[in-house]
């Protein structure tokens, strides 16, 4: 089982930065694909980017291509989020997810959410 623990929110300005960070816990990091998603209110939740376990297989959001960059630490339990040129339309609550298995296309594991904010 994978538990997954969101942290790095906060309030910014438009164009600063912000590094989100999703410790896992229990037996090991998972080794499945993992992703960040979030979901703005009364909006639904969107992807925004995922990383394979070697982290040599990324995929974005065109929203955030070329501002944010995926990245996990695998000996460290640890996947981030780097957020840079920060938009208000970036404001949402962020969640970690993990896939359940090898061959799952679905995220079974989720965080508990980060809330970002970018002020105008």
């Amino acid at each position: 089982q994978v538990q997954l623990v969101e942290s790095g929110g906060g309030l910014v300005q438009t164009g600063g930065s912000l590094r989100l960070s999703c410790a896992a816990s229990g037996r090991t990091f998972s080794r499945n694909t993992m992703g960040w998603f979030r979901q703005a209110p009364g909006k639904e939740r969107e992807f925004v980017a995922s990383i394979s376990y070697s982290g040599l297989v990324t995929s974005y959001a065109d929203s955030v291509k070329g501002r944010f960059t995926i990245s996990r630490d695998n000996a460290k339990n640890t996947m981030y989020l780097q957020m840079n040129i920060l938009k208000p339309e970036d404001t949402a609550v962020y969640f970690c997810a993990a896939r359940g298995s090898l061959t799952s296309a679905q995220y079974d594991y989720w965080g508990q959410g980060t809330q970002v904010t970018v002020s105008s």
